[in-house]
């Protein structure tokens, strides 16, 4: 009888790639303000090579769409197709202050569930004030919590795109701002942005409402921040 061939290893099963851990989080946001909405934020969860919005720079197009029109849309976009951000996430109605015609509609904060993977140890978010011709308001690269449990708390303050002038009309001013606040004119409001009043500058803190042609200080008015940020690691 000839011998029988050695047996050799047993090939182990391919092992499948294991799927990169995803962390959860919790984000509130309210309304600090007497009589400003905030439209429904933008968040983004992102590394750190991606970047929202910076101060003393020219505003993206897609914060200009926010600061000036509430349009998310672009700013949604751009984030989805960059290869740093790992979520981007859209609330659904505005954040009107207490005490206002719209705060009987609306809530004054709302809260959103973002996720990320291994990596993604950011978040940013915009929303603009909607009483303005370019305000918002937002945190760029906020660190996100590391342990579940764990939280983190800021505050944002009023910022100025630099992209429109600020005439305070509310011809030149998104519609929703007469209804929510109960001020209102002749003038029905524009969701579009008018090229001639456009400023060429860059973002900044906003310095507030002068008393122009509609808006009015005492009711459209702050005093920094207008909003606060908090964030739970939930999973």
């Amino acid at each position: 009888m000839s011998p029988r061939p050695l047996a050799g290893p047993t090939p182990r099963a391919a092992r499948r790639p294991a799927d990169p851990p995803v962390a959860t989080y919790e984000v509130t946001i309210t309304n600090l303000t007497p009589g400003q909405p905030l439209t429904p934020p933008l968040l983004a969860v992102h590394r750190p090579a991606a970047d929202v919005f910076e101060v003393g720079r020219t505003a993206s197009a897609g914060v200009v769409a926010i600061a000036e029109n509430g349009d998310v849309g672009p700013l949604s976009s751009a984030l989805a197709g960059n290869r740093h951000v790992a979520d981007v996430v859209t609330g659904s109605a505005p954040l009107v202050p207490a005490g206002t015609p719209g705060g009987e509609m609306f809530d004054d904060e709302v809260t959103l569930t973002v996720t990320g993977e291994r990596g993604a140890t950011r978040l940013s978010w915009v929303s603009m004030l909607v009483c303005t011709n370019d305000g918002f308001t937002g945190l760029d690269s906020i660190r996100l919590p590391q342990q579940v449990g764990d939280s983190v708390t800021m505050t944002s303050v009023g910022y100025d795109a630099g992209s429109e002038i600020n005439t305070e009309d509310f011809a030149d001013i998104v519609p929703p701002c007469q209804g929510l606040i109960g001020v209102s004119s002749d003038d029905p409001g524009t969701g579009t942005s008018d090229p001639t009043l456009a400023e060429g500058g860059v973002i900044h803190v906003h310095p507030g409402i002068a008393g122009g042609v509609d808006l009015v200080p005492a009711v459209h008015g702050w005093t920094d921040p207008v909003a606060e940020v908090e964030i739970v690691r939930v999973g």
